[in-house]
């Protein structure tokens, strides 16, 4: 029958002394005595029936048996470290946690959070997307961005921007509105528009002075799902321009050749009461800078 490995704990001594050349180092760093180090690594050599290590009186260096354990040694801890830290959370690293609708989280986020990773690799992120005004009462989160009017979202709460509403679609339906029959050809196509908004297809048409009244043909929760529907090709979308920035700028959709209209709703940004203070202010600086560009 084959012997049984020797104990890790005498490999784990093994190693760390091989790498210090000194068992009141390796003692140090695995929170052992120099007496149980230097016993570990006696025993181990005892199991082997080699020497590993020459001993001075102030001195240490390795045999020719123990440079040739510890490559296979020092690959083994390596392997094992790095399995079991798969399983240990970072305590090192703080964790900003964002709670945020989905269409920002998607358009205006995700493009983009690479970036800020790059710049502040130090701080974790944890992305919470909601969609009602409802969803954010239980995230406890240290930063809020709601869609809202002014007086739901916070009286500390700042708004995001651009804000505006304007039509988009995709680039090859965009181009069909050049001309003085723009409007009339709005009621050719499916209107897309998202909920909660005070000013809708409807008004849009009488703003136009549509001689076909406007209606939506699809009524959708989210900008971002307007403009997701936009470049599918499912019609012209009734979005918020921080939304659909982002596709515009890829080419996947285009503005129509109307003005903007005033968005009375907006999105909005608030700091809440965290321990992460100056983790607020970088990530809220780096997303106003963001959204100047």
């Amino acid at each position: 029958m084959a012997k049984s490995l020797p104990p890790l704990t005498w490999f784990r001594a093994f190693d760390a002394a091989a790498r210090h050349l000194s068992f009141t180092l390796a003692a140090d760093e695995l929170g052992f005595t120099q007496s149980a180090i230097s016993q570990h690594v006696r025993a181990l050599e005892d199991r082997l029936g080699t020497q590993l290590f020459v001993r001075g009186n102030r001195s240490l260096a390795l045999t020719d048996a123990g440079r040739l354990l510890l490559p296979d040694v020092a690959a083994a801890m390596a392997t094992l470290t790095s399995a079991t830290q798969r399983f240990l959370p970072d305590q090192a690293k703080p964790t900003l946690t964002i709670a945020t609708s989905a269409s920002i989280a998607h358009w205006v986020l995700a493009p983009h959070l690479a970036a800020f990773h790059l710049r502040h690799p130090e701080i974790a992120i944890q992305l919470v997307t909601t969609i009602w005004p409802d969803d954010f009462v239980s995230t406890n989160a240290d930063i809020e961005i709601r869609f809202g009017p002014p007086s739901v979202v916070g009286r500390d709460a700042k708004r995001l921007e651009p804000s505006f509403l304007h039509a988009v679609a995709v680039p090859d339906i965009a181009a069909r509105f050049e001309g003085p029959d723009a409007v009339p050809r709005l009621a050719e196509y499916p209107l897309i528009q998202p909920v909660g908004l005070s000013l809708g297809w409807s008004d849009i048409g009488t703003r136009l002075k549509s001689r076909q009244p406007l209606d939506h043909s699809l009524l959708v929760d989210t900008h971002g799902m307007a403009v997701d529907l936009a470049i599918g090709g499912a019609g012209i979308a009734l979005c918020h321009g921080l939304i659909s920035k982002e596709a515009i700028l890829q080419g996947k959709i285009a503005e129509l050749p109307f003005r903007p209209f005033e968005a009375k709703e907006g999105y909005y940004i608030a700091r809440k009461s965290t321990a992460l203070p100056d983790h607020q202010a970088q990530f809220m600086n780096w997303l106003t800078l963001l959204l100047a560009r």
